[in-house]
């Protein structure tokens, strides 16, 4: 058995435990109609947190076609709500924009 095995355990339980105690207390009772249309919300705001500051700057000597990507993406998933549409497009625009900027 490697010693890294008792550091993995220890990192899954340390993980597992945070999105397990939520689960357990929260999966039997209702949910006010406002805090579950709230909380569906919640991953696409983190994702674009998480995401939208290094889109403007992955490529410093060309921002034009980081700002292509951007906008592909955004105007994509607000009309079609797709997201796989959006970042193969996304990813699509700014590889043209690169190729010809």
């Amino acid at each position: 058995m490697s010693s890294y095995f008792p550091l993995i355990l220890g990192i899954a339980i340390v993980t597992y435990i945070p999105r397990l105690i939520p689960f357990t207390l929260v999966s039997k009772k209702s949910m006010n109609p406002t805090l579950k249309k709230f909380l569906t919300y919640v991953p696409y705001a983190t994702l674009g947190a998480l995401i939208i500051p290094d889109a403007f700057t992955f490529i410093p000597n060309n921002p034009l076609a980081a700002w292509g990507g951007v906008i592909t993406a955004f105007l994509l998933s607000w009309l079609k709500g797709n997201i796989v549409l959006s970042v193969l497009a996304s990813v699509g625009a700014t590889f043209l924009l690169l190729q010809y900027l």
